[in-house]
């Protein structure tokens, strides 16, 4: 598997079009695919055990953090569920693209 491309990082909203477009870009080399759920960029991943959906957690938080960018996320034992949305934009942005495949990297 080959880890994703980089997206541009803008915080401005993006329409229906595009939005499919860096999606399509997205699922292209993903694991599984990310979709569109309550508007915004969803996927849920399963790991072997809690300390290992953890891990993943822990090394997602570093990499939101130095983005200054936040998932909305929930674990529960092995199960982690990841939402992306900018909020102050109103809607699904480059931002969260961008974020979305450094996350499928930390897959890799």
């Amino acid at each position: 598997m080959s880890c994703p491309a980089r997206f541009n990082m803008s915080r401005a909203k993006l329409d229906a079009e595009s939005i499919a477009r860096a999606l399509s870009e997205l699922n292209a080399s993903a694991a599984s695919p990310w979709n569109l759920a309550d508007g915004k960029l969803h996927k849920e991943f399963r790991f072997k055990d809690f300390v290992e959906a953890f891990g993943f957690m822990s090394r997602v938080a570093l990499v939101a953090e130095s983005m200054d960018h936040h998932p909305e996320w929930r674990n529960v034992y092995n199960h982690v569920v990841v939402d992306l949305a900018t909020h102050d934009a109103g809607g699904i942005t480059a931002l969260d693209f961008t974020l979305a495949s450094r996350i499928e990297g930390l897959s890799c």
